[in-house]
């Protein structure tokens, strides 16, 4: 057995860190939650470390054995703590060295408990990753403050970071000033045993467009609002579902009422995870409409589950399925967007 194969063999002590986790849903949440169930598989300790949920708080244990930290963080915006990096060190040093901490792996660009516990774990002599799940600006002022004053200081000693896009790559090592060889690219991945297609649905539903996103500006929600009205004018029969929840829903809910398409456009809100797959199958074409995107998760999960997709050519999404899987367009006009979905109605 070679020096490497015992390096891989020996169990690590590892902290996953972010502001999002369950019972918050969403990408980050998903792909820490399966990332920690696979280590643990493979025999490494792990604990997640996130903020409190209302009354989740304290160390609470999840069915499949994963422990985690719920700290009584104060959240400031957007799920992300209110950032104090004095007041955060007495915690994360305990948890550290009373879990015998050795890699601390913190994710997410806009978590703020994620570069604090880099930063705790580098002064402690721990190794660092980090996991950059999203695209960012240069110009705004908002993408200043994260690039200069935020990402550069908690990536300053970083070991090593994955990026889930070769375009998200580029992105992460422009903001950062990371070395490139640090960085490395690993797609993020669904299990195929969850989100098998189901060929009765698909071959006797009604035609049926699934959206499954955040509803927010970001997520290309203006452009999903301009795109329903049209598509129904043109096919009778055509139905959209829409799963997410966000401040675009209320715009999203107007146009479904100054169209009259209460039984054409049916809004689930937030959906848990465990019922993802039972929606998508529902449906026959999976519309993704972001503006930016690092990678896209839905849209492998819509693949996975038999879906056609159509989605904008933004971000890494044209990495992430074979041409066959999906028609890209432009996020403007949106009159190109909908003559791609006409080719597949006929």
């Amino acid at each position: 057995m070679t020096r490497f194969q015992n390096r891989v063999r020996t169990p690590l002590n590892v902290a996953l860190v972010s502001d999002f986790f369950c019972p918050n849903a969403g990408g980050v949440e998903t792909h820490i939650y399966f990332l920690a169930k696979c280590l643990l598989q493979l025999g490494h300790k792990v604990i997640v470390i996130t903020h409190a949920y209302g009354k989740r708080r304290g160390i609470r244990y999840l069915s499949n054995g994963l422990k985690v930290y719920y700290l009584p963080f104060i959240v400031m915006y957007n799920g992300s703590c209110l950032p104090s990096i004095v007041g955060s060190l007495y915690w994360f040093r305990r948890i550290y060295l009373e879990e015998h901490i050795q890699i601390v792996h913190g994710h997410s660009t806009f978590s703020t408990m994620a570069h604090e516990a880099m930063i705790h774990a580098w002064c402690l002599g721990l190794r660092t990753t980090f996991t950059d799940h999203s695209l960012f600006g240069f110009a705004d002022a908002s993408a200043i403050l994260m690039n200069k004053l935020v990402l550069q200081y908690s990536l300053a000693n970083v070991n090593r970071v994955i990026c889930v896009s070769y375009t998200s790559k580029e992105n992460t090592v422009l903001r950062s000033g990371v070395l490139a060889n640090k960085v490395a690219v690993i797609p993020n991945a669904v299990d195929t045993d969850l989100f098998v297609p189901d060929p009765f649905l698909f071959r006797n539903s009604p035609t049926t467009v699934i959206v499954l996103c955040r509803l927010v500006y970001r997520k290309g929600a203006d452009i999903l609002i301009r795109t329903i009205p049209r598509v129904c004018s043109l096919h009778n029969s055509v139905r959209f579902i829409i799963g997410g929840d966000g401040p675009k829903r209320i715009d999203v809910e107007e146009m479904r009422e100054k169209y009259r398409l209460q039984d054409r456009v049916i809004m689930l809100g937030t959906l848990p995870h465990d019922q993802v797959r039972d929606v998508l199958v529902q449906g026959q074409i999976f519309l993704n409409t972001s503006l930016t995107e690092a990678f896209c998760m839905s849209i492998v999960e819509a693949a996975s589950c038999g879906l056609h997709v159509v989605s904008t050519r933004v971000g890494g999404i044209p990495e992430v399925l074979p041409e066959e899987f999906i028609m890209l367009v432009e996020p403007e006009p949106n009159s190109r967007l909908m003559n791609c979905k006409r080719k597949y109605y006929y």
